[in-house]
């Protein structure tokens, strides 16, 4: 098993390019199998859960070529199985991303349930309620047993604003008789990449950007090329790293556009950065002092849907809070093993105290000391890797595959920065 070798304290300094959106990949290749022409796909990141999705395209009767590193082309003449192997399927959450294409085209298929990041229940009846109301077929009984005979247009009420049944609805309607009208659906930049390559590739997806999506459907969809943006989580996390060591970085293609709620809770922790065009730029001085609300009163930073501060944030905005003057509290209601990994920053010197499963209060700044630690999940992962590049002394942490899972040559890049990080093998 490979591990991090981190030696803590070193300023990062440099300029870094984010890879493409992590969460936009994925749905985009299982959108590929929509059509039997060629989809061309740039700035795919090589990450473990796109190699994982690629398998489980391909085993369904998709043809992957490799343009280059970054770019695939991607032909699915005909879909030649409709069961899918468990143990893919336990690699990533968005193997549930196969229902919508798959039934779309072929009509049905078997599908084991999802696996991903451990970080407390993870609902699938909103894909259901979806699928089914769009004329779908659906027994579970360990596995999905998923029919239709034809898919029709629905007016769909989302009882949660959920980003992946979105876009397996959405997937799921372009090819369906009718309209098809999805209240409360899931509007993150991500979602929004989806339903323009659709478009792209002749789908009718209006209302883009919004909670409501009018879709008419059509018989079929072409081929056609897309470019991935920036992945966000990864602007991010490059922004806390170079917070947390008091360096100095450039983030080229940044997504700036998206970055507005963000960059306000950042605010409230006391960092700064400068918009330049469509890059970011983190000077090396930094507040870092916690604003308090009115009268005094402790801070809240509470997760929520779009365009809100996005819950796959978290993890890295309680690690730079470690190192900002003031308390603030966290709140998570989204996942109730969101927080646990908050224990491993106690052990490093942070003072947390972890009230529920879905809230923490951080009490800063804190010097953070070397800690053999272990990422349990890739945005967790991510979190600890800044507290080791924050920290005094030498730190390992395994279970790397976890974070890779997620970042693109994240030691690489870190290193391109200035960063005293090895891989090595335990």
């Amino acid at each position: 098993m490979e591990e991090f070798i981190i030696e803590g304290g070193v300023p990062l300094r440099g300029e870094v390019t984010p890879s493409g959106n992590k969460n936009a990949a994925l749905p985009l290749l299982a959108a590929c199998l929509l059509t039997e022409e060629p989809v061309t796909l740039h700035n795919l990141p090589q990450i473990r859960d796109v190699h994982a999705m690629r398998k489980l395209i391909e085993s369904l009767g998709a043809l992957v070529e490799e343009v280059n590193a970054n770019t695939w082309r991607i032909t699915t003449r005909e879909l030649t199985a409709s069961h899918l192997d468990p143990d893919l399927c336990r690699r990533i959450r968005a193997s549930i991303l196969i229902a919508g294409p798959v039934l779309a085209r072929a009509g049905g298929l078997r599908l084991p349930p999802p696996g991903g990041d451990v970080i407390g229940r993870r609902r699938l009846d909103t894909h259901i309620m979806a699928l089914r109301a769009l004329g779908a077929k659906i027994h579970y009984d360990r596995v999905f047993e998923i029919d239709a005979d034809e898919l029709h247009g629905a007016d769909i009420l989302l009882d949660e604003a959920s980003v992946t049944a979105t876009e397996n609805v959405v997937m799921a309607a372009v090819l369906a008789k009718g309209e098809t009208h999805i209240h409360n659906a899931a509007s993150e930049p991500h979602v929004q990449e989806l339903c323009r390559f659709l478009n792209i590739l002749g789908a009718k997806i209006e209302g883009i950007g919004s909670n409501t999506l009018h879709i008419t459907g059509v018989s079929r969809l072409n081929g056609g090329e897309f470019t991935l943006g920036p992945d966000l989580l990864e602007v991010v996390s490059y922004i806390g790293a170079a917070v947390v060591t008091h360096g100095e970085v450039r983030i080229h293609n940044a997504g700036v556009e998206h970055l507005g709620m963000v960059q306000q809770v950042f605010h409230r922790l006391g960092v700064h950065w400068q918009v330049e065009g469509s890059d970011i730029f983190v000077p090396s001085e930094q507040s870092l002092v916690i604003a308090s609300d009115l009268d005094g009163v402790i801070p809240e930073i509470k997760t929520n849907i779009w365009p809100a501060f996005p819950t796959d944030l978290t993890s890295i905005a309680i690690t730079v809070a470690t190192q900002a003057s003031g308390s603030v509290l966290f709140h998570d209601w989204m996942f109730s093993g969101r927080m646990y990994f908050t224990d491993k920053l106690v052990g490093m010197g942070a003072r947390i105290i972890l009230c529920d499963p879905y809230r923490c209060l951080i009490q800063g700044p804190t010097q953070l000391y070397s800690e053999r630690l272990e990422s349990p999940d890739i945005r967790a992962g991510m979190a600890l890797l800044l507290a080791a590049l924050a920290a005094k002394g030498t730190s390992k942490i395994r279970n790397i595959i976890q974070i890779e899972r997620g970042y693109e040559r994240v030691d690489e890049k870190l290193r391109s920065l200035g960063a005293q990080i090895r891989r090595d093998t335990e």
